[in-house]
């Protein structure tokens, strides 16, 4: 029977310092594949270039945040950043969740051109003092069109050859096709870097769990290799699925005092129901893997 302390019993089992694949972002089990570090240069790429706009795109769970969260943490001090997260509203009230990421109090009962102006003074006096503004919106996905062309009108304020704010926007894949509506253009022309994450490949999801368990302190193989392929090709590779997946058949191997997690572990825990963030196995994907262990065999 699964207990309160079936967490800390499951660590112990598998002699595991803490728990591998916790969904809560932890900046100690961030996995670097050549994907995210490519992502990664392109935006400090575009912070370093002053790009007016920059893209993150990716499906859910593929690493956006973590990547921007990494970003937080090593910016420099010549970065004012402010950060919204799954902003709404209409016009005005962009602005205001725009002043408060940057701890600037809107003052109350201002018209949307007052607003503009207290915006426009900070960021000249930040300039003044040798910072620029980084405007970071999470979800982005969820902006309007007429939001995101009140975000390019926020690039006004730079004058020149003087990049005084810029954006970031990270967000699901549909973000970039609202980005190439033709009502967007003008939006579309300000965007100098766009950065992609793409779901991880089967060898990928391999060095992944591999990565993350060193972390947890794992001095031994846990997953076998096809129970990492049965999990690349039921989660599409997206990161935040696989931690999903891994933390259940763990638990169920812990349950039948296994600690070796194999393909049948994996494949009860998905005929169970137990992973809601299932999706239809790759046949093409368990095909080829299984005719490449017929090589080796």
């Amino acid at each position: 029977m699964i207990t309160s302390s079936t967490l800390d019993l499951y660590t112990e089992f598998f002699g595991l310092e803490k728990r591998p694949f916790s969904l809560v972002p932890d900046p100690h089990f961030v996995f670097w594949s050549e994907l995210h570090q490519r992502a990664y240069a392109m935006l400090e790429y575009g912070i370093l270039t002053r790009a007016p706009i920059t893209l993150v795109t990716g499906e859910v769970g593929a690493g956006k945040s973590t990547l921007l969260f990494h970003f937080l943490r090593h910016a420099g001090e010549d970065l004012r950043i402010g950060l919204v997260a799954n902003a709404h509203g209409d016009r005005g009230e962009l602005l205001h969740w725009v002043l408060l990421s940057l701890d600037q109090l809107p003052e109350a009962g201002a018209s949307y051109v007052q607003l503009f102006r207290q915006l426009q003074t900070y960021v000249i006096e930040e300039y003044a003092q040798g910072r620029r503004i980084v405007l970071i919106f999470d979800e982005a996905q969820n902006l309007s069109r007429e939001s995101l062309e009140e975000l390019r009108m926020f690039t006004n304020i730079n004058s020149g050859s003087d990049e005084l704010l810029q954006l970031v926007l990270a967000g699901q894949p549909e973000l970039r096709e609202t980005v190439r509506h033709p009502s967007l253009r003008q939006f579309a022309q300000r965007v100098a870097a766009s950065i992609h994450l793409p779901a991880m490949d089967a060898e990928m999801v391999s060095h992944y769990l591999a990565h993350r368990l060193a972390v947890a302190g794992a001095t031994q193989e846990i997953f076998t290799p096809d129970a990492a392929a049965l999990m690349h090709a039921s989660t599409g590779g997206i990161p935040r699925l696989v931690n999903q997946l891994a933390d259940l058949a763990m638990v169920y191997a812990f349950t039948y005092n296994l600690k070796t997690v194999g393909r049948e572990m994996v494949q009860q825990v998905l005929d169970e129901g137990a992973f809601f963030g299932v999706r239809e196995p790759d046949t093409q994907i368990l095909m080829l893997h299984q005719s490449m262990r017929k090589k080796a065999d």
